[in-house]
This record gives structure tokens, sequence and C-alpha cells, in this order.
């Protein structure tokens, strides 16, 4: 009866089940046509990969008080997308500023260029900006701000004045004992070229002259010419390789392309078949910064900078050369030589270019970092800081510069890490040339290198003054 009873039982709901169609409840009121009614789709989430960013180059990123950076943003979904926007500034000596974070809707399938600045001005000096948008990285940078107003003020010695002299009278007491070799495949009927081996202060004061050489250009008219030293920078070419030697060219100028002690001409075999190097030549000061690190009478730049003062006074022995028009070039290394020339020669310049010189500021660069600072640092020794610092005041172009009066034409890589602007715009800074008579050029997005109009700028101002 009871087995009966159950099957009845499930029978009967079945038929209710049936007679309801299935239904899952009743229709609310306010829907009349449930057969309609879908449920909504969830709306995708942004794809930040197409999310794109970028920070152009603006008023060459130097700037005065405060920076004027621009963010360009590119969004490629098809709706709008709000995005954290962050900058993080730092100054080349990498203490931290402040950073500056805001957010911005960017428009679907569109752009917008997003401008930020600190929210104080800044004080004179180089800074570093690292931007992001949605923590992710759009751009690196250094800039300036108000960099001729950039202070460091010259840290003479005492006697540096009298070291320099010593040095100089020192090197007039060396037999010059000039060679000339013509150099006849270089050479045209307007213009001769020969290598030019002489001699040197020693490396130390009671050693040997040491003999240096260059290439000099004499205009063959029988006229008094403006005279044009151009300056190597640091000889990283490697001693096997061949030196560059000058023909053709103008004979309006006397030239002479110096290789001081120890690079260029003096370090290669005669086998490089450098022309008129018929020598075998070493180079004995390893990578010449570190040799004799310390001792301002015996370091190597001493030596190298009474190299320059000789090849002037070469120079002047010429019947072509009107000494009252000398001019200096040089990158780098030559740029400092450029400064050492133009503060250290028995005549004075009438004008300079010095690119991304190197040999600057060594009291911030401690902080900043770069080739002479790094060396400096692994030559340091025994020495405190300031005995360190003490040495190297001898030879820092900022101070060479208060003895420099002539226009001058200087330049910085705003990214330059070998030679860091900072150490280009002090010396610049500390010259005594009057501020109509000195230029400078900045390359934003430049490394260790030169400008793309440097060398017209240099021309322009070199025959402005012959």
């Amino acid at each position: 009866m009871i087995k009966k009873y159950s099957i009845f039982l499930i029978w009967l709901m079945a038929m209710v089940l049936v007679a309801c169609g299935g239904c899952k409840g009743p229709v609310p009121q306010d829907d009349p046509n449930p057969q309609e009614q879908e449920t909504p789709d969830t709306p995708d989430p942004a794809d930040l990969s197409l999310i794109k960013q970028s920070v152009p180059v603006t008023d060459e990123w130097v700037w005065s008080g405060k920076p004027d950076i621009t963010i360009h943003i590119v969004n490629g979904n098809a709706t709008d997308v709000k995005v954290g926007v962050s900058v993080r500034y730092a100054t080349d000596k990498k203490k931290e500023v402040e950073t500056v974070a805001d957010s911005v809707v960017i428009p679907a399938n569109g752009a917008l260029d997003y401008k930020t600045t600190t929210t104080r001005a800044l004080e004179p000096g180089i800074y570093r900006a690292s931007c992001f948008v949605n923590n992710k990285a759009a751009r690196h940078f250094n800039f300036a701000i108000d960099p001729f107003k950039i202070e460091s003020a010259p840290d003479k010695q005492s006697d540096f004045d009298s070291f320099w002299q010593t040095a100089k009278d020192q090197l007039a007491a060396v037999d010059m004992n000039a060679n000339l070799i013509e150099l006849p495949e270089k050479s045209s009927a307007t213009r001769k070229v020969y290598l030019v081996e002489m001699f040197s202060v020693p490396d130390d004061p009671e050693g040997e002259p040491v003999k240096i050489r260059g290439y000099y250009c004499e205009p063959q008219d029988g006229q008094k010419h403006p005279v044009i030293m151009h300056f190597y920078g640091y000889d990283t070419q490697g001693s096997k390789s061949k030196c560059e030697c000058p023909s053709g060219g103008s004979s309006q100028y006397a030239e002479f392309y110096l290789s001081h002690r120890g690079q260029y001409l003096n370090n290669r075999p005669a086998s490089t078949a450098n022309p008129g190097v018929t020598e075998d030549c070493e180079n004995i000061y390893g990578d010449w910064f570190s040799y004799h690190f310390g001792n301002a009478d015996t370091w190597y730049y001493r030596g190298a900078f009474m190299d320059v003062v000789q090849a002037v006074r070469f120079m002047a022995t010429r019947e072509s050369s009107d000494m009252t028009k000398l001019f200096a070039e040089g990158s780098s290394q030559g740029g400092a030589l450029t400064y050492a020339c133009a503060a250290l020669s028995d005549y004075p310049c009438a004008a300079i270019a010095c690119n991304v010189a190197f040999l600057g500021d060594y009291a911030d660069a401690m902080d900043i970092g770069g080739l002479a600072a790094e060396t400096s640092k692994r030559c340091q020794g025994s020495m405190t800081k300031e005995e360190m610092l003490r040495f190297l005041s001898y030879f820092d172009t900022k101070n060479l510069a208060t003895r420099i009066s002539c226009p001058v034409l200087a330049s910085s890589g705003l990214q330059d890490g070998v030679c860091p602007p900072r150490t280009n715009i002090v010396p610049f800074n500390n010259l005594a040339t009057p501020q109509a008579d000195k230029q400078y050029i900045f390359g934003p997005e430049m490394g260790h290198d030169y400008p793309k109009n440097w060398s017209t700028k240099m021309w322009e101002l070199f025959k402005s003054k012959m």
C-alpha cells in the first residue's frame, strides 16, 4: 500500500512540473517582455599595453626656476582610460628633491600632452627627472635650472700662480730642438704639412726632457696668418691604430695638431705608418690620469699642460704665424688642454672653443661621478679628500678659467656621464671673459659628444676675431 502511494505521489509531482512548463518563478510586474531580457556584459578592463608614453625635449631642457616637462600619453583603447602620472626629481648629486604625482584621463583612441612641474622653484643646478605613467618609466633625463647662476667658487691655492710660473720657467730652460719633417704626400703648393718633433719639460724635475710630436700646417704665401691650435681627447684608439694626419685644408691659417706626451703619435710603433714617424714610441704613463697622481710637481697633467705651452712657443718661431690672432680648440681632454692654453700660454688667445671639457670642478664632481671623479677616488690611496682636492685644484679648469678673458665658446651634453654638465658649466661661469663674449651650447639629449652645430659655431667665432 505504501509503495503504491509513493509511486502515485511521484507521478503527480511530474504532472505539475509539465503543466508549469519548467517556469522559474513569477514574472516581475515591471518587466512585460521577459523573453527579450538579456544579462548586460561586464566591460573589459583597459588594456594597459595600449597606453604609450614619451617625453619630448622642450626648451632644450633648460629652464629658469621651475621645469616645464611635457609627458605625451597615447591611449589605444576604445574607451577613456584614467592613468597615474608621477615625476621624481633629484639633484645631479643624487639628493632627492620631491616626487609629484597626479592622475589624468586619456580619451579613447586619443592622446594628451600632460604638463607637469615642481611644487616650488629650484635652486640653480643640474637635476634628474624620472617620469612614470602607471608606474612604467616614460623617460629619465637630466635638465638644467638657471645654469649660468650655478656657483662653485675658485679654490686656488695661495701659490697657484707661482706653481705654474715655476713650471713655465722650467720649460724655458729646455732646448726645444724642433725637428720638422716635410710630408710631401700631405702637402700642396699653397700649404705644407710637417711632422714636428720637439722637447718639453721632464716628467720629474730632475729627469730628462720629454719628446713630443705634432702635425704642423704652414701656408706658403709668405704672409702672416692666424694660428689655430688643435688638442685631442683621451687616446682611446689603441696604440696600434693610425693617427689622423691633416691634409688639404685652408691655406689661410697656420695650424698645429698636438700629440702631447704619451698619447697618439707618442705611443705608437713606427709600423703603424703614421706619416713621418720613424721611431717606435711607447706609452710609459699607463692610463695617464693615474700617473704620479697626488704629486702636483710630477703628475701627468703638469707635463701635458706644459706640452701645450711649448707647442704655442713653437708656433711663435714660425714666420707664417700671427701670434696676435691665436685660437685654440678641443673636445673632452682637448677641451681641458684648450683652457690650459688660454690660461698658461705666453701669448693671449683671441678666442677658444671647449667642447664637453675634462678636468673641471673636482669638488662637485666627487659627488656627481664621471671619469675624473671615479679615477681620482681609485687613485686616492692614503690621501684625505681634502688633501686630494688641494692637489687637484692646481689643474682644475674652474681655477684656470679665472685667468682667461678672451671670447669663449663652450658646451655640455646634458646627459654626459663622462664629463657631467656641471663640471663644464662651472669653469664657464668662472671665466673673466665679459658676458657678451661668452657662448654656451647645450645638447639636451647629448652625452659625451659634439653638438650638431658645434663646428659651425666655432668657425663663426674664430672668423669674427681674425
